[in-house]
Formats: C-alpha cells, structure tokens, sequence
C-alpha cells in the first residue's frame, strides 16, 4: 500500500490507516474488508450471510466509500452479490450509512458497520433505499450460487483485491447447506394425490359391499364411511338371514317377557286362595272347640 502519498497527520488518514492495521492482525471468519492499494478511502469487502437465515453459506461482496471527514462522517456502502436483500450497485440505506448521518458514532469503525451490515440481512426491509424483498427460497438460491466465483467490478486492480478476499473467505466458511432437491417437493404432491385416489377406490369398494380394509391410520376416510357402510352391511345381513323358527330362544324371549307378568298374578291369586281357605278351617276348628259346630249341625 502506497501509504507515503497520505499525510499521516491528517485525522482521516490516520484513522484508516489504524483500521487497517487492526483488520489484517485481528481477521474474523464472517467478514473482510481492505482498502485498494491506490486510494484507501475506497474499500472492498466481503461478508457471510448470518447462520440460520436464508442467506446462511452465502459470501456477498461489496464496496465501501469513506469520506474525507471519516470517521466524523459516516461511510457508504453498496452490495456487488445479488442476494435478496438489497440491490447492488446501489448505496443502501442503513442506520450506519450516509444516508443517516445523525446516527453515526465517531467510534465506530468499519468492523463495526460490517457487523452492523450482517445483523441487518434478515430483517425486514420496510421499503427502504436500495432494499429488497425476495422470498426466503430465492435468497437461499442466490446465496449458495454467490460462492461460485466473485462479481466482477471495476479496475484490474480492485478485482484482485476482490478475488482475494474471495478467497479467504471460501477458506473460512463452513460446508455449503444443502438445499432440499426439486424433485423431492414435486414428488410429495404427486404421491399425496396417488394415495387420496387409492383412498377414494377403497371407500367406494366398500360402500358397494366389496371387504377391502380401509387404510391404516386414516381415521377421517374410517369416520366419514364408518356410518353408511354399517347401515348398507346392516340391511345387507338382514336381507340375507335365514327365516328363524318358533322354537328358536331369539324369537321366545319376548313372550317371555310378556308371560311374566301373567304369572306373577295367577301366584298372587293362589296365595289368597290359601289364606282364605287356612281361614276358614281356623274358623271351623274354633266353632267346633267353642261348642258353636254342634248347636249348627243340630239346627241344620
């Protein structure tokens, strides 16, 4: 890096240059970001979609403009990688840009604003400048494709410097997620619509009286056919019943029924019979004791 050209005691200069410094001796694996060699207020930088996001295994890279008042003013970025969430080539706008200067914090750094960038990737956009609102899918797409190969941007010399950190970020990522293949999603329509046809064939093989089991485990096509399937097996069985004879217990538990209260009251009159009859040979046993039978047969 040509740093003879730059007046160290500027306060800019001397801020990046410090940056700088403390990127190359503290890397991170999420993100990297160095100046070109011919103007170090012009940045390229490449971050890793946040994990368990849409844009998890994704690299996107972009670029970075400091101002001549840096860090009292804040930067610009834009993003080179499509991905979803924001447009590229496009000055994005963020709490940490120069969109919002009123929100910048002189000690903020670039390593901050990176952090800041990554954070924001998965909230929504709210229609803000240069966002975007793809589906979670698209973005899942665009971030295993954004490892193929870097975009291509700008002079011979800024594209090195984009390949290389290109490069040390593959070196620093984890295995690409795999996505659910096509087929796989095209498949369990097909399947599902095989098996409610399958269905459909069962149940009405059993309306018809046909004694195919109904599938295991699918208890709404069970409840739905459970009620006229018992009713046509029910009238199916009466129909076909043999004529029963008189003699047969089913056909005499009803005049069972019926005969038990006869007998109940031909028992309640044998037993006043009796008593009266008791009675009576009481009474004529007494007479005859008391002297009353003689007088009576006498006067018969």
């Amino acid at each position: 890096m040509a740093e003879d050209k730059y007046n160290r005691k500027n306060p800019a200069v001397k801020r990046i240059l410090q940056e700088v410094k403390e990127m190359q001796s503290n890397p991170s694996d999420d993100f990297m970001s160095l100046p070109l060699e011919e103007n170090i207020f012009e940045w390229q930088f490449a971050i890793r979609g946040p994990q368990d996001s849409e844009f998890e295994g994704g690299i996107y890279h972009g670029r970075i403009q400091l101002p001549a008042e840096y860090p009292f003013q804040p930067p610009s970025f834009m993003l080179l990688t499509p991905n979803g969430r924001f447009e590229t080539q496009t000055k994005i706008c963020l709490s940490i840009s120069n969109h919002h200067p009123e929100h910048w914090q002189p000690s903020w750094s670039v390593r901050t604003a990176l952090v800041a960038l990554i954070a924001f990737m998965p909230t929504n956009p709210n229609g803000a400048l240069g966002s975007l609102d793809y589906k979670k899918e698209e973005r899942s797409v665009l971030a295993i494709k954004s490892r193929e190969a870097p975009p291509k941007f700008g002079t011979p010399e800024r594209q090195k410097l984009i390949d290389e950190i290109h490069e040390y970020m593959l070196s620093k990522a984890p295995p690409v997620p795999q996505l659910p293949p096509l087929q796989s999603s095209e498949e369990n329509p097909t399947n599902r619509e095989g098996e409610n046809q399958a269905k459909q064939q069962d149940a009405g093989a059993a309306v018809a009286g046909d004694e195919l089991p109904h599938p295991a485990g699918d208890r709404i096509v069970e409840e739905v056919q459970e009620e006229p399937v018992n009713a046509i097996r029910g009238a199916a069985v009466a129909r076909d019943a043999p004529a029963r004879k008189p003699s047969d217990p089913l056909l005499q538990k009803p005049e069972m029924r019926v005969q038990k209260p006869v007998d109940d009251r031909l028992f309640t009159w044998a037993a006043v019979g009796l008593t009266i009859a008791i009675v009576v040979l009481l009474l004529k046993k007494f007479m005859k004791s008391s002297g009353f039978g003689a007088v009576f047969m006498d006067g018969s």
